[in-house]
């Protein structure tokens, strides 16, 4: 069965920090995510390895560096990197954004049968997406530049927050044009377990 695969190559990969109780509630999310994307086209990836790797474990692979405890995944498809996050870590709060409506449907229907309360589904644009609170930490892994991603979404961050955009090869280049506002924290290489490619973390705070 395919929740054996993923239950098994999860076991392999992750850390003893994550529990068999979030193992199991991770292969039940690509499960689903498999189920979905015949339908919904959510993920160009379908080998059971490659998901739980470039889904579940690059995702994850941000949680040292997240802030606070209120978090928004702006343009986060289909649950990335919000839902591996939300399931690892129970006591923050996570809001997950995307403008796409087929993707904000199928995060719903993943909350209901995952049975998870601290995630919000927010189905909007970020440019026009207005909340009361602002968020300690505003992560993107989606965005193409990191320009475009701070003027989408610097209204979400609180004023001492913090935004992580998650990127492929090293970044330098795109950061020379970021407004005077922000400044670059770190750039920090992750590690991806089974990964054969580079990772980065940009972190941003506002002057």
């Amino acid at each position: 069965m395919l929740i054996d695969d993923f239950r098994s190559t999860l076991q392999k990969y992750l850390s003893q920090t994550v529990t068999a109780a979030q193992q199991e509630k991770l292969a039940q999310f690509l499960v689903l995510l498999s189920k979905w994307n015949k339908i919904y086209n959510l993920t160009a990836i379908t080998d059971s390895r490659e998901m739980v790797v470039k889904h579940i474990l690059d995702s994850l692979s941000v949680a040292p560096y997240l802030h606070g405890e209120r978090i928004v995944d702006v343009g986060t498809g289909a649950g990335l990197p919000g839902i591996p996050l939300a399931i690892i870590l129970p006591d923050r709060q996570f809001t997950l954004l995307d403008s796409n409506g087929k993707k904000t449907r199928f995060l719903k229907q993943t909350l209901l049968e995952l049975c998870m309360e601290n995630i919000e589904i927010v189905h909007e644009r970020a440019e026009n997406y207005h909340p009361e609170y602002c968020f300690d930490t505003v992560v993107t892994r989606a965005f193409a530049s990191i320009p475009d991603m701070l003027s989408a979404t610097q209204h979400l961050c609180c004023e001492n927050g913090l935004f992580l955009a998650m990127k492929g090869a090293d970044p330098s280049d795109d950061l020379k044009t970021i407004n005077k506002e922000f400044v670059v924290n770190k750039v920090i290489p992750l590690k991806v377990t089974g990964l054969n490619a580079e990772r980065h973390v940009v972190a941003i705070k506002r002057m």
